[in-house]
């Protein structure tokens, strides 16, 4: 039995083979989140955020911030190799993961940016380095660029922000008529399964476990309605406030590393030629046959590159 039927008694499970219904919290918290894997919860206007902060306080601090459909376990490789050399803090980004969804159902760019500064200012962070994958790498470089003084380094991995020509097929779905009604109800495991093959550029390298944990964390209560809440803010953004990104990412002044997975086909690598326009002395660093989640395709490689630039 798989672990998503595992968290059900028998006749949900029944229902769970076929993607209908949600999950019990409890259950999600008690595989997802136990204690001894150092997640804790915080309040953060309005939102119930699942975070975990790991390694010596005398340490400099790293935060790590996912993209759209993951959650904080997409940093499992990275945090192996880079925890003996940091304070590493990870959350999960609200509408997704273990935070899931906040009770007014506002999911802006600026309220994300906004959450996850005053979660930092919650943790008494007052300077740290930031890697943001995705939507993730949204959230970050746009912090970086409101709060210069307190960023010390900006990893940036397949980073949204810039026009994207064509948006994901899934994210795009969102907008469709029904599509609100539909998707919050019922996502196979085969479609779960489907777009995580889709970040990926080579699908041998998933791991096992790793679609059961998207799958079961997706069925959180209340994250696929966030998730297509989420989806709309994007398709939006792309046609109204990404184009506006150029001057924004000129503000950012800490030194910053973009990485990019060549086989990327969320966001395209050809975004790469615009962060170097827009912010002179970017170093890069691309990843042949890899996809869109370089830090979970490639944990050994991509923390190497990570470890180097922040060592510099």
């Amino acid at each position: 039995m798989s672990a998503t039927y595992a968290l059900q008694p028998p006749l949900a499970a029944g229902f769970a083979r076929f993607g209908f219904g949600a999950l019990p919290l409890d259950a999600l918290i008690a595989r997802y989140a136990a204690p001894e894997t150092g997640s804790r919860f915080i309040e953060v206007d309005g939102f119930r955020i699942h975070y975990r902060d790991v390694g010596s306080h005398d340490k400099p601090v790293l935060v790590m911030v996912h993209g759209v459909m993951a959650s904080l376990h997409t940093w499992d490789g990275w945090v192996a190799e880079l925890g003996r050399h940091f304070r590493i803090v990870r959350l999960d980004v609200p509408g997704f993961g273990l935070t899931g969804a906040g009770r007014d159902r506002e999911y802006s760019g600026e309220r994300l940016v906004r959450v996850f500064a005053q979660f930092l200012d919650r943790l008494g962070l007052d300077r740290v380095s930031v890697a943001g994958n995705s939507l993730g790498g949204y959230i970050a470089w746009n912090y970086a660029a409101q709060h210069p003084q307190r960023v010390e380094r900006l990893i940036l991995v397949d980073p949204a922000g810039y026009y994207m020509q064509k948006v994901p097929l899934m994210i795009a779905s969102a907008v469709l008529p029904g599509a609100g009604l539909l998707m919050p109800a019922w996502m196979p495991r085969a479609l779960v399964a489907q777009g995580i093959k889709e970040v990926y550029g080579d699908a041998r390298r998933i791991q096992p476990g790793v679609v059961d944990r998207y799958y079961d964390i997706s069925r959180r209560p209340g994250n696929r309605r966030a998730m297509i809440d989420i989806f709309r803010v994007l398709v939006k953004a792309n046609r109204e406030e990404l184009p506006t990104a150029p001057e924004r990412v000129a503000r950012i002044k800490a030194p910053t590393l973009l990485m990019w997975g060549e086989r990327d086909r969320w966001i395209s690598p050809r975004h790469v030629p615009l962060w170097q326009r827009d912010l002179p002395g970017i170093e890069v660093k691309t990843y042949a046959g890899v996809g869109h989640v370089p830090m979970e395709e490639i944990p050994q490689e991509s923390a190497a590159d990570a470890l180097r630039f922040l060592h510099a």
